[in-house]
């Protein structure tokens, strides 16, 4: 949380002059139907916004260290922040693992009303535990119990040791938001939206059964992907905890190019042959039952909500799109044999 909290005051100005949340649930890489009415809110919502999200990942890290009530005031705003970000946008199981430490926070006392408290019950065998080891009446520790301690004696200086580069990232100014120092991959440095976007964009991939691509009477029909935003009338989706990984990837792509995302020339080349693994990732394959198009080809789109009580909310739209332009040519399955074959990737076969 700390690493999360230190790149954004180091990163994108808007964290500084509180005005990132105006922006973060439009541009979010998987908006949610709460994400919508969100980010209609007032601008002193949005302010108080981004000063919570400075407070909980800057200060409350450290009530840990302030004896057992703050260290449980610690655990409750954690993982009641994690609620929030759950309900508020789709970032897949990252915020229900986030509050997977926070639970250490809440000790026996804390926690004891979850279970039964009669005689013979858990309550009472662990009271009598306690009460025993306070006499000292402990037995003697076994060769296991003592191979154990090693084990996460040894653990812990690993950890530390590999903690070493991270922690000097972290006291950076020059801090890296995301990256891994060893290839065990144990112990990485973390941090989230240390600069946010103020416009979404997204990759609308279309496709055409017409010979010439470039004549004006071509018909090009959109592909739908589960989740992420295309048709402007579709209600945004709600998948967390769940993830869908191409959704994903195509946000990044989105803000880049597709010389940055040549994936995205293979996935086209998939769908010129009606892969079923390929379409089975997408929503709607209008393609589907027929044969393949002759051409596909990425266009390129700006999205914007809706306006709650506006002409395009009236009409049933969640979003407003504006073609920007192409984001690749049209392409054929001929155009890309060279491509393909120069990357060596298998050059799909027509289903």
């Amino acid at each position: 949380m700390l690493g999360a909290g230190l790149i954004k005051i180091r990163g994108d100005r808007c964290w500084r002059d509180l005005t990132c949340m105006d922006f973060h649930y439009e541009t979010q890489p998987v908006p949610n139907p709460a994400a919508y009415f969100l980010h209609q809110s007032p601008w002193w919502v949005h302010r108080f916004e981004t000063l919570s999200n400075h407070f909980l990942e800057l200060v409350v890290p450290f009530f840990i260290f302030l004896g057992r009530r703050m260290c449980i005031l610690h655990g409750a705003l954690q993982i009641l922040f994690q609620v929030v970000l759950i309900i508020s946008g789709n970032l897949s199981f990252l915020n229900w693992l986030t509050m997977v430490p926070s639970v250490a926070c809440f000790d026996d006392a804390t926690l004891g009303f979850l279970f039964p408290s009669g005689p013979g019950g858990l309550k009472d065998r662990v009271l009598k535990l306690q009460e025993e080891a306070a006499r000292g009446a402990r037995p003697p520790p076994r060769y296991g119990c003592m191979v154990r301690r090693a084990v996460h004696m040894a653990l812990g200086i690993l950890v530390a040791w590999l903690s070493v580069p991270v922690v000097i990232n972290l006291l950076s100014p020059t801090q890296i938001m995301n990256t891994s120092f060893n290839p065990l991959r144990i112990v990485n440095t973390y941090g989230a939206f240390g600069s946010i976007t103020r416009e979404r964009t997204e990759v609308i991939l279309q496709g055409t059964a017409s010979p010439n691509a470039s004549t004006p009477d071509a018909v090009w029909e959109d592909y739908e992907f589960k989740c992420k935003p295309g048709d402007p009338g579709r209600r945004p989706c709600l998948i967390s905890p769940y993830h869908h990984r191409l959704d994903w990837l195509m946000w990044f792509a989105a803000f880049q190019t597709y010389e940055h995302n040549e994936w995205i020339i293979h996935l086209a080349g998939r769908l010129l042959a009606n892969d079923a693994m390929a379409v089975s990732l997408l929503a709607l394959n209008p393609f589907e039952d027929r044969a393949p198009p002759r051409w596909v080809r990425g266009e390129h789109y700006r999205y914007k909500f809706s306006r709650p009580g506006g002409q395009h909310a009236a009409a049933g739209k969640w979003w407003v799109r504006k073609r920007i332009g192409p984001y690749f040519p049209p392409l054929s399955l001929r155009d890309l044999e060279d491509y393909f074959r120069s990357r060596e990737w298998p050059y799909p076969e027509l289903e």
